[in-house]
């Protein structure tokens, strides 16, 4: 049958356009992170020689002397608790906000959506945030800042307000009938049919608080505290910077996300697709 029907519509053409425009966000999105790697393995003279030459004799010891300058070994378990904590509290946050502007069970839902679009280009008040740690007793406490990393709304309410308004209206009208309630419906019935979205709004939150370093500046004091970026801060020189170690620790600190998304971009990309379906 799928014979006839291409003998009879002619020959299949090569969507060659497609391949192109492939090729070229390949490059675009790697060319970057091969530069950054290019740069990390080149000594001091070798980069103040050429900058942007390829590397003829790699220095792979770089990294471990970012490693040991940027003191990244103590500082990786903060990132690692702020991330999974904070985005596992914007998840929640997603979730229970993004739903029921989505189903218009709360008066003025394209106002919220319009508000969550709105959010989404503010900058953070940090002095705001600043004071409101210090008043509550939170300033310089791994509590505090993982509730201002944390409830930062972003883009997850958005997305998945569009994804939940592809769950179908009938299983909330089946609910309602068989006398279960609203957040019993939420988690037990709506969570596992959001997987997808709500994955991708942790994997967004994660990026983003992993990559966070100007509020751990201002709301944390304790180095023991200090989450990995702050680590790049060891490369900061007071005349010159050494580039190629500051690579390398870059390369360290974005190396975890890099692997991460290697395993999760399938979810990343389900999710993205339900909320643009939605």
């Amino acid at each position: 049958m799928s014979s006839i029907l291409r003998r009879g519509r002619g020959p299949m053409r090569v969507p060659w356009g497609a391949y192109v425009c492939a090729a070229v966000l390949l490059v675009v999105f790697l060319f970057p992170l091969l530069y950054l790697l290019n740069t990390a393995l080149k000594t001091t003279a070798e980069f103040a020689a050429d900058p942007v030459g390829i590397v003829t004799d790699p220095q792979w010891g770089n990294f471990l002397q970012a490693w040991n300058q940027g003191n990244f070994g103590a500082y990786i378990l903060n990132s690692v608790l702020y991330t999974m904590v904070g985005s596992a509290i914007g998840t929640f946050i997603a979730l229970v906000m993004g739903f029921p502007v989505a189903r218009g069970y709360i008066a003025g839902g394209r106002l919220w959506t319009v508000l969550f679009v709105v959010v989404l280009f503010l900058p953070n008040a940090l002095i705001t945030q600043f004071q409101l740690l210090l008043r509550l007793g939170l300033y310089d406490n791994r509590l505090g800042y993982i509730l201002m990393v944390g409830v930062g709304v972003g883009i997850g309410p958005l997305l998945f307000s569009g994804f939940a308004k592809s769950i179908p209206y009938e299983l909330d009208e089946a609910a309602a009938l068989d006398g279960i309630g609203y957040w019993r419906y939420l988690f037990r019935f709506v969570f596992p049919l959001a997987k997808p979205a709500l994955a991708t709004v942790f994997i967004l939150q994660a990026v983003w608080i992993w990559n966070e370093i100007i509020l751990a500046t201002v709301l944390l004091a304790d180095p023991a505290k200090f989450p990995v970026t702050v680590g790049l801060y060891a490369f900061k020189g007071t005349y010159s910077n050494n580039w190629p170690l500051l690579a390398a620790a870059t390369f360290i600190v974005a190396a975890p996300l890099i692997v991460g998304y290697i395993f999760i971009q399938r979810y990343l990309v389900n999710g993205v697709l339900g909320a643009v379906k939605g």
